[in-house]
């Protein structure tokens, strides 16, 4: 029998910030797997900035959707029937297939994940997978961290940067300031996470808050906002500073090229490298981090928040909130029990 599922597509490219009648949820019938394919049904989806890049046409390190094509992302599923040896019925897997409940998929393209006490399907969405990785990533490689290092990681309430942030005060910073879009935010940072100090953009100039909250300046900038969160790290770093460039989520809507950072004749005289990454091409850490980090998770060192969505009709609205600011950790969309 066929394979009935509901799909968001793509209905048009985003002109600014997305709204809902750029997108379309249809219903579709899937044929019967083939060899070597299996039947998922999806448990929890992930929403996460980079999937805006994903709506313009043109080149960039993601495949742009096309309009009237079935979106993609990360998400977790079981394996409901199987054609292939390597992927039982029964397993649960990391697959390329939201924003969809069931999907009919090469067996090929999917992770089977370990089932581990107390780590729910949703974690492989976000500590242990993507966001997770890409925290260690940017932090220990790109930013080469070392024990006292004063760190500053913006957009730190985030999935990415909050993870960010923790791995820095677990592993010995001197200091971790962090900035968020919430009072409450802040709070969360502050007497939750650990971080040594942490304000809320909107209260002011961005380099004028660091300066308060790091006054003997930073080694280390961890950067998912970019524009003037980068110039007031550039204009706080000590000599030799290095930034971690994961995203810029304050352009992503922009219908013009904002503008640069006005203090960049400060690399010069600082000597400071600023690198910037996709954390596909640093796959040889991932058996690394897993092994460092899901110790951390299962021990409750590290604190893990989702802001969690109810349904497949949530997945736009949720990605919607999430580039409006509207998460505290990983935003995530729960499909089925």
């Amino acid at each position: 029998m066929p394979v009935a599922t509901r799909e968001w597509q793509l209905a048009a490219r985003p002109h600014g910030e997305p709204t809902p009648e750029d997108f379309r949820l249809v219903e579709q019938e899937r044929p019967d797997p083939e060899d070597g394919q299996i039947v998922v049904r999806m448990l929890v989806m992930s929403v996460d900035p980079y999937m805006r890049g994903r709506m313009r046409a043109g080149k960039s390190y993601a495949a742009a959707w096309e309009v009237g094509e079935t979106m993609k992302g990360g998400a977790v599923g079981r394996v409901i029937a199987s054609r292939s040896a390597a992927v039982p019925e029964g397993a649960l897997v990391l697959a390329d297939g939201a924003w969809r409940d069931v999907a009919v998929l090469d067996a090929r393209h999917v992770q089977v994940l370990p089932e581990l006490p107390g780590v729910p399907p949703s974690y492989y969405l976000g500590v242990l997978g993507m966001p997770g990785l890409t925290a260690w990533v940017g932090l220990f490689r790109l930013a080469d961290f070392h024990e006292g290092d004063a760190v500053f990681v913006s957009g730190a309430a985030g999935a990415v940067g909050s993870l960010a942030g923790q791995y820095a005060r677990l592993h010995g910073a001197s200091a971790v300031v962090g900035s968020a879009g919430t009072a409450e935010k802040v709070r969360w940072l502050t007497d939750e996470l650990g971080f040594t100090a942490a304000f809320d953009y909107h209260d002011g100039p961005v380099a004028r808050q660091l300066a308060a909250a790091a006054p003997e300046g930073i080694d280390v900038f961890f950067d998912n906002v970019g524009g003037e969160h980068l110039e007031a790290a550039i204009g706080a770093f000590k000599d030799f500073g290095r930034a971690a460039l994961c995203g810029a989520i304050s352009g992503y809507n922009a219908v013009e090229p904002p503008p640069g950072p006005r203090n960049m004749s400060q690399l010069v005289g600082k000597k400071l490298s600023l690198r910037g990454f996709i954390v596909g091409d640093h796959a040889d850490m991932r058996e690394d981090f897993l092994a460092k980090v899901t110790p951390l998770v299962t021990s409750g060192e590290l604190v893990v928040r989702e802001t969690v969505r109810q349904g497949l009709d949530e997945a736009v609205p949720a990605f919607l909130d999430l580039m409006r600011g509207g998460n505290t950790g990983k935003m995530v969309v729960q499909l089925a029990d």
